[in-house]
């Protein structure tokens, strides 16, 4: 076994003490006052976002070739429902934790001011409305609402997570955005896909001459279009001028969709959905092998009951989204002025065997966690702010007819960091 010199120590290590979060590792093993955090969940049961994003915020998750105790503590939580299979009861047996019936006093520990150091909004699935256009009305706004309500009564307010989209109406997702500005918080939000492994591990070059990007995966409309949106954008956000916002949204589902694939215009797209599509681990197969070369007429042709978003981006840019027979999220996209195209698949894998471990979260957990100690969000909130917006023109170009629906109102400009927050192996 070669010996370490001096130099390649010293390289080492830096590159160690240099990666995002190992300040935070330290200020916590330095025997610190620990932050805490209220925990906001609609329910706590097997699979449910509340129940993977609990555990780990108490019991740890895998990381860096171990087991990564928390770095918060969980000083309140309020669980609004619980269905059967509830875990909420368990969790909190175990862990000593302090369970409120408000999110006002899970957020000031019954004293009347705010008491923690940052909040974890989880408000994916439960037994919530859902509006003419199908989409399920999660309290994500109305929460984010009464914890802002609760900062501006004490003074002074803390880092805020919410989990997903931040809304199904615009008008609430840029004031969720709005009020964090006012007040000078935080503010972390989003999906699990662009800070997952990524296979092959690649990322856009900064500043890219990046012309179309293209993601397909799987999933529901107003549930996994989401993930599917910021897989894409991730990678997006990092090309030559940093986004600009979007001019228009064009959902069609089957034969519409191919309808609209089919122009001159789109070869690149055609050619952009094979190359994600070769980086799936889920492709339909027959004896062990796909039924056929994999091109575009053999996914239409295997995969022909297929929802997409064709986006337009202010600067001429494009995404599309597929959501089809598969299960895995695959991203391409091309450069043109070095001709060159970019893929790979992000990285979720489901939960099997009866297990409740997820370890897409465990990366998105690490965020939360730097969030709080750092009092610094790894990334832009703005990203979900328009990847929510996309997915809510998304659901009214379907909900109107499959027509182009025009976004003018989502003109959201921002700058990508250029230190990369995937997880690495």
């Amino acid at each position: 076994m070669r010996r370490l010199n001096r130099r390649d120590f010293i390289a080492a290590t830096s590159s160690v003490i240099a990666a995002p979060g190992f300040c935070s590792l330290l200020a916590a093993d330095a025997g610190g006052k620990r932050k805490a955090v209220a925990f906001l969940g609609t329910e706590v049961r097997q699979h449910s976002h509340a129940q993977h994003f609990l555990d780990r915020l108490t019991e740890g998750y895998t990381w860096g070739g171990g087991w990564a105790k928390p770095r918060v503590d969980v000083a309140s939580v309020f669980i609004d429902q619980h269905p059967d299979g509830d875990l909420s009861g368990h969790r909190i047996k175990k862990h000593g934790l302090r369970e409120f019936k408000t999110i006002e006093d899970a957020l000031t520990l019954g004293t009347g001011k705010l008491a923690v150091d940052g909040v974890v909004i989880i408000a994916e699935h439960g037994n919530y409305p859902t509006n003419e256009k199908g989409q399920r009305r999660y309290p994500r706004c109305d929460w984010f609402k009464k914890v802002v309500k609760v900062f501006e009564d004490s003074g002074k307010s803390v880092p805020v997570f919410n989990d997903k989209h931040l809304s199904t109406k615009w008008n609430e997702c840029v004031e969720m955005v709005a009020d964090s500005k006012r007040l000078g918080f935080e503010f972390l939000a989003g999906s699990s896909l662009p800070v997952t492994r990524r296979m092959p591990e690649i990322d856009m070059p900064y500043g890219a001459g990046l012309k179309e990007s293209v993601c397909v995966a799987y999933g529901g409309v107003d549930s996994y279009d989401i993930h599917a949106l910021e897989t894409a954008q991730c990678m997006s956000e990092r090309r030559k001028g940093g986004e600009v916002g979007i001019r228009s949204v064009h959902a069609a589902r089957d034969e519409n969709l191919w309808n609209l694939l089919e122009g001159t215009d789109r070869e690149l797209t055609r050619r952009l959905i094979v190359s994600a599509l070769t980086r799936s681990h889920n492709l339909p197969v027959e004896g062990g092998f796909p039924t056929a070369a994999v091109t575009y007429e053999w996914f239409k042709k295997t995969l022909p009951n297929t929802t997409g978003y064709l986006i337009e981006h202010l600067d001429g840019f494009h995404t599309t989204m597929l959501l089809t027979g598969i299960q895995d999220f695959n991203y391409a996209g091309y450069i043109a002025d070095e001709d060159e195209i970019v893929s790979c698949q992000m990285y979720l894998p489901m939960p099997t065997h009866g297990s409740t471990t997820a370890d897409f979260f465990n990366p998105l957990t690490r965020h939360i966690e730097d969030l709080v100690i750092d009092n610094k969000a790894p990334y832009p909130v703005e990203r979900t702010l328009l990847t929510s917006g996309m997915v809510i023109a998304g659901v009214n170009s379907l909900h109107r007819g499959q027509v182009k629906v025009a976004t003018p109102e989502m003109a959201v400009k921002y700058t990508a960091p250029t230190e990369s927050t995937y997880w690495r192996g």
